[in-house]
């Protein structure tokens, strides 16, 4: 047996690969017929030697079981039928994705400074004001470059009509780089004949655009700038992506009792020769745990005297503290606005349509409609403390009705897309599966967006949630070039 081209479900919903009556879609003729080649049998030895490099190589998530056994590691889980983007349709979307990063990088310093669009009525204060992510211990910094949010996870989706729509931005302390640039060493080691068949651009030069991306941010520019990874630690789910990009950057990877601010207000790094100072700091802890001084006094996972260093100028931070105030899935509702405002053009990517559970008419429509929305509450990610209206009881639709009229600011709605699938291997065959696409832009002294990005699969049949933590898995992601 091999796969069945002509057989596979391409007709209610856009796929990636296939189009409708089995057709390969433009660029995907010979990863087809490559596949179409392979019976069962080398298809589960693919899939097994998949399996072993990871185990190998040490691939890992952390899933919090929420018992008393706690955290549990587990396997990255991969798909090696990989999703092809054309290299034109890719150069738009980067447009789109630095635009957008751009504008909310302006939107953060405003927000710290004059708050002129707030003074203007674009955005209404009460989002501000209500935020939970909003840092009045920020307000007047100026990091190097006015920029706030260094590395940003945009996450894509594709609808039905096979537009492209961002659905959120992670602009906090974003993750799955590391496993975007793993999946690519998988494939080479599964499917290295496929890698001369197609010109497939390069996504492992990730490390050396953040490393370079960190230095611009170096505020002692007298001196060669010495970069930190901050962690909180080994039972850290993404634990695994703060070592490797430590490691990838020849950048020290430190813990919050690994640090010190000294008198002089710079920030050191204890080793067994003494002191060393630290100039740009990446950290992978939320601002709440950074600075006991400032924020959580009982954290032992960040820096006494951290925030007064980078108040100072003495430690640039990526990303900086109060970058959270626009990773907020109501403020995303205002980039379209935000762009026009800040920019003066147009969005180059739209947004998925929404509705603002604080405004009444927009409350009243989703209360009407929960059975046909995606509700989500402003600032959890992972795909936690959402309903999806379509499969959720009339129980789980009242309780966020008793949510929402609680707390109207914290909520915002969106209609269930049909999202997009890709041919994922299921035993040996091949079904689809929704999928989104998470790309990665820096921001410093330059701009840069990762080739592709991080494809998370939705595994179960029928569903569209992607997350590793909840049962999704992840595909590579190939931008080949048009042919």
């Amino acid at each position: 047996m091999t796969i069945e081209w002509k057989n596979y479900p391409a007709r209610d919903v856009w796929d990636e690969l296939i189009a409708p009556g089995g057709r390969a879609r433009r660029g995907a003729a010979a990863l087809k017929k490559a596949l179409a080649k392979l019976d069962d049998n080398e298809l589960q030895e693919r899939r097994y030697a998949a399996e072993l490099a990871i185990r190998s190589m040490g691939i890992t998530f952390t899933v919090y079981s929420g018992e008393e056994s706690g955290a549990i590691d587990r396997e990255w889980p991969f798909d090696i039928i990989p999703r092809l983007i054309l290299k034109s349709e890719w150069d738009a979307i980067s447009r789109g994705l630095i635009q957008r990063v751009n504008a909310l990088n302006q939107f953060i310093d405003d927000i710290y400074h004059k708050q002129q669009i707030l003074k203007d009525n674009v955005l209404p204060r009460i989002y501000i004001d209500k935020s939970r992510d909003f840092r009045p211990e920020c307000m007047g910094v100026s990091p190097p470059h006015r920029v706030w949010s260094h590395v940003c996870g945009s996450d894509l989706v594709r609808g039905g009509d096979g537009t492209v729509y961002v659905l959120e931005d992670n602009l906090r302390v974003p993750s799955g780089v590391s496993y975007m640039l793993e999946n690519r060493e998988v494939m080479k080691r599964v499917f290295p004949e496929l890698f001369t068949d197609y010109v497939i651009h390069p996504v492992d030069d990730y490390p050396t655009q953040l490393a370079n991306t960190l230095r611009s941010l170096n505020p002692n520019a007298n001196r060669t700038a010495q970069l930190a990874v901050l962690t909180p630690g080994i039972y850290n789910s993404a634990y695994f992506e703060h070592a490797y990009l430590a490691n990838a950057m020849a950048a020290e990877l430190v813990e919050g009792r690994d640090l010190v601010v000294g008198k002089d207000d710079y920030l050191y790094m204890r080793t067994i020769e003494g002191l060393v100072r630290v100039d740009v700091l990446y950290r992978r802890i939320d601002d709440t745990f950074i600075d006991p001084e400032v924020f959580n006094q009982d954290s032992v996972l960040g820096v006494p005297g951290l925030m007064r260093a980078w108040r100072a100028g003495k430690v640039a931070l990526a990303n900086a503290p109060g970058c959270g105030v626009a990773d907020d899935k109501v403020i995303y509702t205002y980039v379209p606005d935000i762009i026009r405002y800040y920019l003066s053009e147009e969005p180059l990517l739209p947004n998925v349509p929404s509705y603002r559970c604080v405004e009444k008419e927009h409350r009243d429509y989703v209360l009407d409609n929960l059975d046909q929305l995606v509700v989500k509450p402003a600032n959890e990610s992972g795909g936690y403390g959402m309903m999806i209206g379509p499969k959720a009881s009339k129980k789980e639709r009242n309780q966020f009705a008793r949510q929402i009229r609680a707390n109207p600011r914290n909520y915002m709605a969106q209609p269930m897309l049909n999202l997009s699938t890709s041919p994922t291997l299921i035993d040996t065959h091949a079904e689809p599966r929704h999928l989104d696409l998470r790309p990665f832009i820096l921001s410093g002294a330059d701009n840069y967006v990762t080739t592709g990005g991080l494809t998370r699969v939705a595994m179960r049949k029928g569903s569209i949630v992607v997350n590793s933590s909840q049962g999704g898995g992840s595909k590579d992601t190939w931008v080949v070039d048009d042919q």
